[in-house]
């Protein structure tokens, strides 16, 4: 009787860890078949998929809501092009379609809106409830800018292999992520820096954001994943675990920012430079207009001897 009891616990206990969710360890899961939530609001579950990356709207969801409930959550963490920026306005409580993507224009609960890009970063300033967002603006391409611990003094870094390596250890974490979408990777072993950039034709609809928002956690606090392993690709039998990560978003079609976001200092330096030019176009019209005078009398004088 006692064996029959062990093995029924032994067969629950089994069938209670096969009922999780490895893509998001604050889920929730039981039943069956097994179905698993994510707590984003006060009694609000948002049912997940979690056989694929979470979508990053309901992960800001999630965690802003944490950060309410004064739960764990996060602690604090060149340009592609011009027109790429980076998410300086950190997390908020985003609106979701009911697929998972981020609403074109976000409010925060406040009377204060602004348009997003697929990623939810902010692409313009912030105006009343009355701005208009016609369309969620798709991000293309991504750079992730990351800086990996020192390695030992034997153990060197093959730059030839680099790509190989973390195009695969993405491949492998992040839900089967496309190794093609890799376009480039760049390595400057002196600052121990990489540059990876994840590019997609303009019009393809598969999402990059997902797995920078992953990545970023990995790097900057701890894994989303149930399985704490860290990102650390392994490069000619090298493992580089990495230190720092800064990302890059960069739109089917350039941001929208004005003077409003620049910060006063920026803002001051302009002022100056346009108060210098001013100056000095006054003071070049002020000397032609004194040349000017002496010239006619000059002539005056030279008529009158005359």
């Amino acid at each position: 009787m006692k064996m029959l009891i062990a093995l029924v616990v032994v067969a629950f206990a089994a069938a209670a860890s096969a009922c999780s969710c490895d893509t998001m360890k604050w889920a929730t899961c039981d039943g069956t078949p097994c179905t698993c939530t994510l707590l984003v609001d006060s009694g609000v579950k948002q049912p997940l998929d979690c056989k694929k990356l979470i979508p990053k709207c309901y992960l800001m969801k999630a965690e802003m809501y944490r950060a309410r409930k004064g739960l764990n959550t996060r602690t604090i963490g060149g340009k592609p092009v011009e027109t790429a920026f980076v998410d300086n306005d950190g997390i908020y409580d985003p609106d979701c379609e009911n697929d998972g993507k981020f609403k074109a224009k976000q409010c925060n609960n406040t009377e204060e809106c602004w348009c997003v890009n697929s990623a939810g970063v902010r692409r313009t300033d912030k105006g009343d409830k009355n701005l208009k967002c016609d369309k969620l603006v798709e991000t293309n391409w991504i750079r992730l800018q990351l800086t990996h611990a020192p390695v030992k003094a034997d153990a060197k870094v093959n730059a030839d292999n680099l790509k190989v390596a973390i195009a695969d250890a993405i491949n492998k974490r992040y839900d089967n992520f496309n190794k093609e979408l890799v376009e480039k990777v760049e390595y400057d072993p002196e600052a121990r820096l990489i540059v990876v950039d994840v590019k997609k034709p303009k019009g393809d609809k598969r999402d990059l954001t997902n797995m920078a928002y992953y990545m970023e956690k990995d790097v900057k606090v701890l894994p989303l994943f149930k399985n704490q392993d860290a990102f650390e690709p392994t490069v000619s039998g090298t493992k580089l675990p990495m230190e720092k990560i800064l990302v890059y978003y960069v739109d089917e079609e350039p941001p929208t920012f004005t003077m409003q976001h620049l910060s006063g200092g920026i803002i001051a330096v302009i002022v100056v430079v346009v108060l210098a030019v001013v100056a000095g176009l006054l003071v070049l019209f002020f000397a032609r207009k004194r040349q000017n005078q002496r010239y006619n009398k000059a002539q005056q004088r030279e008529m009158e001897a005359m």
